[in-house]
């Protein structure tokens, strides 16, 4: 971690990445063939996506249960422990008992600039709380820096002149299926000056499109407030 006023440093090379891609492929193999991933299918077809904008993204499913992932991939108490410090696995303080931070979540894979994957979004399939869960920070994550969708952006068109600001993965997504593949999402944290002076390094024009709600027009009043110092 950096210092005050220092932004951290994500590191070139840590086993977190392929413990993380691992995770990623675990779920997205749910999304295929788990026996409960109807209720994930149906909800992203619901949302109108195609097989193919959710194959772009990588999205998954991580199924109902505490330990579907921990016995997928926690062989060993070492590796457990890689678990719980890349954000996978949750222990209970008190009893020591870990179990799986994602359950029963449609999961969206969060990509670095080189498209390795450093966190997760998911969003709640029954009534659990949140809506919405990311990853916690982590030695390769922060939240505070990354964007979601804005590997695949690139990676779609290398040229891009102008990348649109939304304000969640859904709206990134439901974009990219309308043929809108330059949108891009903070991850729960208001529009930044680091988010902001990485957007206008790739692009000369940012267009902030955020909900018509109160809570929309104070993200969109914040977020013209973090642009005026890189203008």
């Amino acid at each position: 971690e950096g210092g005050r006023g220092r932004t951290p440093r994500q590191p070139v090379d840590s086993p977190l990445y392929p413990l993380l891609e691992a995770a990623a492929e675990h779920y997205r193999q749910a999304l295929k063939s788990h026996p409960q991933r109807k209720y994930a299918v149906d909800y992203l077809k619901g949302r109108g996506l195609t097989g193919e904008i959710a194959r772009d993204f990588g999205l998954g499913f991580a199924p109902p249960g505490w330990d579907n992932l921990l016995k997928q991939l926690g062989g060993d108490v070492l590796q457990q422990k890689a678990m719980i410090d890349a954000g996978l696995l949750i222990e209970n303080a008190e009893n020591g008992r870990r179990y799986d931070r994602f359950r029963d979540r449609i999961m969206f894979p969060i990509r670095d600039s080189r498209g390795r994957v450093i966190a997760f979004g998911g969003r709640v399939l029954g009534d659990d709380k949140p809506k919405y869960l990311n990853s916690p920070e982590t030695p390769v994550f922060h939240k505070g820096q990354e964007l979601y969708g804005l590997f695949e952006a690139r990676k779609h068109n290398r040229d891009l002149d102008e990348i649109m600001v939304v304000e969640g993965y859904m709206d990134v997504i439901a974009l990219a299926q309308q043929g809108l593949r330059n949108a891009v999402a903070t991850l729960g944290t208001a529009t930044s000056e680091e988010h902001l002076k990485r957007l206008f390094r790739i692009v000369p024009s940012v267009l902030f499109c955020f909900d018509g709600d109160a809570a929309g027009r104070n993200a969109a009043w914040r977020a013209l407030e973090s642009t005026l110092p890189s203008l």
